[in-house]
């Protein structure tokens, strides 16, 4: 069916490295509708890779902080009230009040795409005036965005009892590629991934101490800096490579080859214990087994499919413990790993993207 209806996403994020939106993005231009991404240009930014959808990105006089924001919002705003479009879609509480703003005003179709329970992210709720500003933001806006989608079912089901919406499940499942798994002489622990607060890497950086293979970081976030911090302080320098952002080219590469896999976050907020990342689903999709701690939506897929080691608490010893377990006993890696193998047929973004096309079609 030839669509043709143009959308247009918004974003905060460097628009060559967030896998789940190119994910999103082509998946509705190959389905016929007219899409672009729009975000916004740091001082670093590398050239855009090119895509199937159109990008944009709008320059900004600040990287961080309340001007950052207002600053974006306004180009934003502008550019969304005279881009010819009929479906605006906000990423995630960032960016909702344009796009909020601008479909009142021109009276367009509006979609709202919850990657987290904003208002519950730990650098949000450790500072109270910014928390108070989000709830009110999310207050005013997300009730009036009756139609959108989200990554799991406790997210949807915690929208649906803060704002009264019922949104659609689009899980950050990887697309469903033919594998061939590797010998892995070399083994290696990979963290792929924001390196953000609340990721437990103060507990995770000890912990290599105590295990007997060396760890892989991919990633770059607001607790890098803090995190090579860390692995100075241990004198782990030996032991723990930081490779900064790496290209979704670049990274399966490291994927494939790697032993085991990190997914773990603190309980220091509803955002972190009701999560489901992209990562748990990438080390799924190449045959990785994978540490991973032990909340809600994790545990409903390793009831299915034993996956991962599952584990309680994120202390250094219990973190160790589980690595060493996955490098040392062959016989359960191999049952999670052809476990993964498994799984990865039911949970491949092939069949998340039916759901996401229906939902812009029902528009």
């Amino acid at each position: 069916m030839k669509r043709n209806k143009r959308i247009v996403c918004t974003v905060t994020n460097d628009l060559n490295y967030d896998q789940r939106m190119i994910r999103i993005c082509t998946s509705l231009t190959e389905a016929g509708y007219d899409v672009t991404l729009v975000g916004f240009k740091r001082k670093n930014s590398k050239p855009i890779i090119p895509r199937p959808f159109k990008q944009v990105r709008l320059s900004i006089i600040a990287e961080q902080g309340k001007i950052m924001y207002f600053h974006y919002w306004l180009n934003l705003f502008f550019f969304l009230m005279f881009r010819k479009v009929d479906i605006l879609c906000a990423i995630d509480l960032d960016t909702i009040m344009p796009v909020y703003y601008a479909s009142r005003l021109r009276n367009k179709k509006r979609v709202y795409d919850a990657h987290e329970i904003f208002t519950d992210l730990k650098e949000v709720i450790s500072r109270p005036a910014v928390h108070k500003m989000w709830l009110w933001i999310a207050g005013h806006t997300v009730p009036n965005f009756p139609v959108g989608y989200t990554i799991g079912e406790c997210y949807a089901e915690d929208f649906k009892k803060r704002y009264g919406v019922s949104y659609g499940i689009v899980r950050n499942a990887t697309i469903l590629k033919p594998v061939t798994i590797p010998a892995k002489p070399d083994r290696f622990v990979l963290y792929q991934g924001a390196v953000n607060v609340g990721r437990c890497f103060e507990q995770l950086i000890p912990a290599m101490k105590l295990v007997n293979a060396p760890l892989v970081v991919c990633g770059a976030g607001n607790f890098y800096e803090q995190a090579v911090a860390l692995m100075h302080e241990h004198k782990l320098e030996n032991k723990i490579t930081f490779k900064g952002y790496v290209p979704p080219a670049d990274l399966s590469n490291y994927t494939i080859n790697a032993w085991v896999g990190i997914t773990l976050f603190e309980d220091t907020s509803l955002s972190n214990r009701l999560s489901l990342a992209n990562r748990f689903f990438d080390y799924m999709h190449y045959g990785v087994p994978q540490l991973c701690i032990k909340y809600p939506e994790y545990e409903r897929v390793n009831e299915q499919f034993e996956i991962a080691c599952l584990i309680e608490d994120t202390s250094p010893a219990s973190i160790a413990a589980a690595l060493n377990k996955l490098l040392t006993d062959e016989a359960y890696y191999n049952r999670l790993q052809a476990n993964c193998l498994k799984a990865r047929e039911k949970y491949c973004w092939q069949e998340e993207a039916k759901t996401l096309v229906s939902i812009y079609d029902r528009l």
